[in-house]
């Protein structure tokens, strides 16, 4: 089953349904109308006066092309009518019919070929298992540091949080994340990196371990609630296992002690707002690398190891020294 979802230009279909439908009774009417004011030109088979309800009956088969013929024009005001005002109402109404089916196949065969189309083009994105509070916020986030839209996945088993992301402007997988196959849905094998913010610590782990075993190589982060199950993420192969309940708890601890500080690590974690920490390369400056002007060294991380500034001469870094900084964010 084909679970991904494409997000493209918003329509309203039900509202369209109900304007052709409505045009199409009213394409009915009209003959109708037409038949029951011109009724003494008519002829049924029974001999009877055209009645109102034998205007629509004959209407009915005329605009289906189905015409038993039971009712016939024998007038010649009545054949006029018939030529000049009954007949466009039968092409209109055939017209209606067979563009409503066409729209749909080609609605059909655009969804099918946006999806190929991703599936062939998609490689490097990151994975959002989990579009709840938390999902949506590192999806904000990303965006806010310049990830493009169409890099970002969203897989989630709940039908709305779908919806949501798609309308977001994401690609979007319905489904369990916990599931091999429905990562597979979403390239998993291709992604660059996993965000995991399932609602149950549980979750988190059976994600994070289907994850790593379907790419060894993706940058997979994870979020748990629960102390005892960080190490079970880390286990499991998440290379950042982030403390929900500790960090609130910090930042509660220090907003009581320090709230300037904490509005400052709020500037800090929102992108584009004031100073930002990031973790770039260092740039070559003189024949050596150095941290580019205008930032402040915080760590250097050196074979996959965190160095304070204290332990590591910024004169002597390492070409594939990554550093973490803070800047001002860029205008």
């Amino acid at each position: 089953m084909d679970r991904v979802e494409v997000p493209r230009p918003q329509r309203q279909p039900f509202v369209d349904i109900v304007r052709r439908v409505g045009f199409a009774v009213a394409l009915v009417v009209f003959v109708a109308l037409v038949v029951r004011v011109g009724g003494a030109g008519y002829v049924d088979v029974t001999g009877d006066p055209i009645s109102f309800l034998d205007a629509l009956y004959y209407a009915s088969v005329t605009v289906t092309t189905t015409g038993y013929g039971d009712i016939t024009a024998v007038s010649d005001g009545a054949r006029l009518a018939t030529v000049l005002l009954i007949t466009p109402a039968r092409v209109l109404f055939l017209i209606l019919v067979v563009s409503t089916t066409v729209e749909v196949l080609t609605d059909q065969t655009r969804e099918h070929l946006l999806r190929r189309r991703w599936r062939s083009t998609v490689q490097n994105h990151i994975i959002i298992c989990g579009y709840g509070a938390t999902g949506q916020s590192a999806a904000a986030d990303l965006l806010s540091r310049g990830v493009d839209r169409s890099e970002i996945v969203v897989v989630d088993k709940h039908r709305t949080a779908v919806d949501t992301a798609v309308e977001d402007g994401f690609v979007a997988v319905e489904g369990d994340a916990t599931s091999s196959e429905v990562l597979a849905q979403a390239a998993i094998d291709r992604a660059r990196a996993v965000i995991v913010a399932p609602n149950r610590d549980d979750t988190a782990v059976l994600i994070t371990l289907t994850a790593r075993e379907l790419n060894p190589t993706a940058h997979i982060v994870a979020g748990g609630r629960e102390q005892e199950n960080l190490h079970l993420l880390r286990q499991g192969g998440a290379n950042e296992v982030i403390d929900a309940t500790a960090a609130v708890g910090r930042m509660l601890g220090l907003g009581t002690h320090a709230p300037g500080a904490v509005r400052v690590v709020d500037d800090l974690l929102a992108a584009g707002a004031g100073l930002e920490l990031v973790e770039i390369e260092p740039v070559m400056a003189g024949g050596r690398p150095q941290p580019p002007d205008g930032t402040t060294l915080v760590a250097v991380i050196r074979n996959g190891i965190r160095l304070p500034p204290a332990l590591v001469d910024p004169a002597r870094l390492e070409p594939a020294d990554r550093l973490v900084v803070l800047r001002e964010t860029p205008v």
